[in-house]
């Protein structure tokens, strides 16, 4: 008879809790025989720990071994000391192993893989489990420049251009201003393909910047961040303004 690997996949849904200090080692305890003779290990488990970037999935296989009197393995997968609250399936690959996609949304800690043999009439052989770690890697936060302006639209050679704007990033599913962090104005002639710096401003502690230069000639800007280590860099929408002389108003 054709044996069988079925996967179970006990996750917490809802927001992701970060563990610190993690460690590396999966302690599997002893096979707990239900049937003389029944042979049932979890061999290796892959990567260990599980390292999730925010916004990707990390795949871990489970390698189990089992003697042949075994015909059916189940292997179910659940945060240690979480009240789970729903379940979703494992991909059953062959020879009993297992793969298990983790996400952000995957408590980050302690987690147990737990397996269970069956014989060819659904009575229970064997059980056997391990333990291994879930890492939530924090990413830089998405940062983003709104209500960016540049003004007057028409203005004379020589007068002063003011750009206005705000940095935010995101908090969860929300967008907070930005404090202290430098926003550049990037500025590009008409007829250039070449963006060049005119001017730059530190955010307040709402996040708006405020910067001016003179008008020479007419052009398009726009307000770049480059980022820093906690957040990802980010420019504004362009905005235009032509400049003219003052016999060329109209």
């Amino acid at each position: 008879m054709r044996k069988i690997a079925v996967g179970i996949l006990t996750a917490m849904v809802g927001g992701t809790m970060l563990v610190s200090g993690a460690g590396v080692a999966s302690a599997a305890t002893a096979t707990t025989p239900h049937k003389p003779g029944t042979k049932l290990y979890i061999r290796d488990i892959s990567p260990n720990p599980v390292l999730v970037k925010r916004g990707a999935e990390t795949t871990t296989y489970f390698n189990v071994g089992a003697s042949r009197n075994v015909q059916r393995v189940e292997l179910s997968v659940a945060p240690e000391g979480v009240r789970t609250l729903a379940a979703k399936s494992v991909k059953g690959l062959e020879s009993w192993r297992f793969a298990v996609a983790f996400n952000e949304n995957d408590p980050a800690g302690k987690w147990k893989a737990t397996a269970v043999a069956f014989d060819r009439h659904g009575r229970k052989l064997a059980t056997d489990s391990a333990f291994f770690y879930v890492k939530q890697i924090k990413g830089k936060d998405d940062t983003r420049i709104t209500r960016f302006n540049a003004g007057p639209s028409k203005v004379r050679k020589g007068k002063t251009i003011t750009f206005t704007g705000r940095l935010e990033a995101r908090d969860g599913r929300h967008w907070e201003g930005v404090r202290n962090e430098r926003v550049d104005i990037y500025y590009r002639a008409t007829g250039s393909s070449v963006w060049k710096r005119v001017a730059s401003d530190r955010t307040s502690r709402s996040g708006v910047f405020y910067a001016k230069t003179r008008a020479y000639k007419s052009g398009t800007f726009r307000a770049v961040f480059d980022g820093d280590r906690r957040l990802e860099d980010t420019k504004s929408r362009t905005d235009y303004v032509r400049v003219y002389s003052w016999h060329h108003r109209h």
